[in-house]
Formats: C-alpha cells, structure tokens, sequence
C-alpha cells in the first residue's frame, strides 16, 4: 500500500473556519482509502500551542523569500529529510509552493499534489485591503502558487472558474476538478419538523474575514431594515465585527461556538450574501448539508449545482433578496429543505468524493 504525508496548514483547536473543515475531509477520505497507518500528516502550524513572538519575527522575515507564515528553511529541510518514505506527497495549500519546487529540485521521485483552495492572491488582496504590507503577501503567495504550478505532478482546483484563473495567471490548467466536500455530520433519525416562522430567523455563518463581513454590513443596511425578520449571525471571531462595523441592537452577534448544530437546526433561512471571493464557500455546502433553505449570491454558490428556485433562492441585489426573504414570510416553507439535503448527499459528500480520491492516486 502507497505511503503519503499530508502537509495541512495548522492543527486546528475547537473552533475551525471554513478552509480546515475542508482541509479535514481531504485527510478523512485519504485514510480512508489508503489506510490511518499509511497516511502521515505534517502541521505548519499548531493552533492548540501558542505561538512565540519569535515565531512571529522569523514568519515576517522568510515572507520575502517566498516562506509563507509558519514555513521556514528549517521545516523544508524537515519535510525533505522526511519525503523518501513516502510515495506522495499531498500539499494542502498551494501557499506552500514553495515546498514542491525544493521537493523536485531535492530529487524527490514521489507525487506531489497542490491543492487551491483559492486564487491565494485574490483572496489575500480582498483579506487585505489597504493595508500597507498587503504587497509583501500577495507577492508571497502569487510565487508560491506559480511555483505550485511549475513543479506539482497533479494540481487540483475547487472548480472550473478557479481552474480558468489559474491557467490565465500561470499557464497551467488544473489536472483535476474536485469540488467541496465535507464529512456528514447530520446523519441522524428523524430531520426537524415544521414550517418556516412569519418572522423567520434568518442566519449568517462566517468566520471574521473581510469579504464576509462587507457582505453581512451590506444586508444590514440594504436588506434587513425592508422585511419582518430576526438576523443571527454567527462565527469564528464575529464578536470583532462590532468593532468595526455598525450592528443594530437587535441582530444577534454570536462568536467562537464550539458546536454550530443547535444554530443551523433553529434557522429557517441561510443568508449568504457574499460578493467576492474565490474557490467554493463551505458555509453553503454546510447549509446544504443540515437541510436548509438558502438564500444566496452568485459568489457563495460558485461551483454548486442546484436548482435555485428549489434551494431557496439565488440573490445578487438589494431587490432580490428582500423579495425572496418576503415570498418565505408570505408563504412559509418547510424549515427542513430535503431537497438540499439530498443534493448534498449525492454531490458533496465524502462518500461522493471518494472516486474522484481513487482516480488521482491511481
């Protein structure tokens, strides 16, 4: 049986955010098909440790160099020390190019897979901003993720818009398609019953990242003050968003839940107005998979296939939003979306990713 490390950003604590609950159900299926004993992981960084101010010091140093945050000339000697017992090597982040380049240039004979889970120089420059130092980043991320490119055996993107920019900014389609998937963690005997309220509840899961929260600020304003309706929102970090943005007194800010269920089971609707980005947003796969109705943007529904009207409704203005949130007030729904729940089942899933598993490692 082949061998493989799996080099993963950090060993996430209780709370994960989008990326690493995708980043688990990679490493999930790879055990799965290649066994625990035969499956190594290696973490840049460990969330569960608290980080050094050294640590800090030396990240901003290597960052020119072209070391992502927590990669160091030290660590890439480890993992080349490590590389000859393993057949591949699975590179979760292409942030961390810059590990295949040493890998091929070192003689490693293995695979190398590089995983994008994003356009990581677009995402950056919309985490970013203004921010003086935003240069030094993307410039990291754009060589590493060119470097991705270069020396990877197999590279893999979320989908085809995704698969397009990358052959646009680097020359290189991706050799595999391989959309979001996650672990099923809604599998239980009897789904929650009833109709949506004539206020409904209606929910926003996101972790503290700005293109988040400029789409949640733009439905306080645009949105919420038009229809009947409570607003949640709930997610790593979002206690900040008060800081920096104006809640009204009557939105709930929730932040840092260990167990998300209990919010994703009382909301009749997920509201995911979202409007730049790259890659696929795992809060709408999450929504999909505990049976919710959606109400969302283009962006949030990036390499989805669904049928909108049946999901809940596809919303990119002002407009649309509050007449698909006042058709659920005028004419409440089942709070239970089997429909959504089907899909997820048939397309985003584990069990519907583990083919597309075997054919790479094949």
């Amino acid at each position: 049986m082949s061998k493989l490390l799996f080099i993963r950003y950090k060993k996430p604590a209780k709370v994960t955010e989008g990326g690493e609950i995708g980043t688990q159900m990679k490493l999930n299926v790879l055990r799965r098909l290649l066994g625990d004993e035969n499956v190594d992981v290696y973490h840049i960084h460990d969330d569960n440790v608290k980080r050094r101010v050294s640590e800090y010091i030396k990240g901003v140093f290597w960052f020119p160099f072209g070391y992502f945050f927590g990669l160091t000339p030290k660590r890439v000697r480890e993992i080349l020390a490590m590389s000859g017992q393993y057949d591949h090597i699975f590179i979760d982040r292409t942030v961390f190019g810059i590990l295949a380049k040493k890998l091929k240039k070192h003689g490693y004979k293995g695979r190398v897979f590089c995983f994008f889970h994003n356009i990581e120089p677009l995402y950056f420059k919309a985490k970013l901003g203004n921010k003086p130092w935003r240069f030094v980043i993307t410039g990291c991320v754009r060589r590493n993720d060119r470097w991705s490119c270069r020396y990877a055996d197999t590279v893999i993107s979320l989908n085809t818009r995704d698969g397009k920019l990358i052959a646009e900014h680097y020359g290189r389609y991706p050799d595999t398609i391989m959309a979001l998937a996650l672990d099923d963690k809604y599998d239980i005997k009897e789904y929650p019953a009833g109709m949506t309220a004539k206020k409904p509840l209606c929910m926003c899961v996101a972790a503290y990242f700005k293109p988040n929260c400029d789409g949640i600020d733009w439905f306080i304003k645009n949105v919420y003050p038009h229809v009947d309706i409570r607003l949640r929102i709930v997610g790593k970090g979002m206690g900040k968003m008060a800081d920096s943005y104006r809640i009204p007194q009557d939105v709930e800010l929730i932040s840092d839940v260990p167990d998300l269920v209990p919010y994703y089971e009382e909301a009749d609707i997920m509201t995911i107005p979202l409007f730049q980005g790259s890659g696929m947003k795992v809060k709408t796969c999450e929504s999909l998979m505990y049976g919710k109705n959606i109400i969302a943007s283009d962006e949030a529904l990036e390499g989805y296939e669904l049928n909108y009207d049946n999901m809940g409704g596809k919303c990119n203005t002002a407009d649309e939003f509050i007449r698909t949130i006042q058709s659920f007030i005028d004419s409440p729904r089942p709070r239970f979306n089997s429909y959504n729940r089907g899909v997820f089942l048939e397309k985003y899933s584990t069990e519907s990713m583990m083919d597309a598993f075997k054919a790479i490692l094949e």
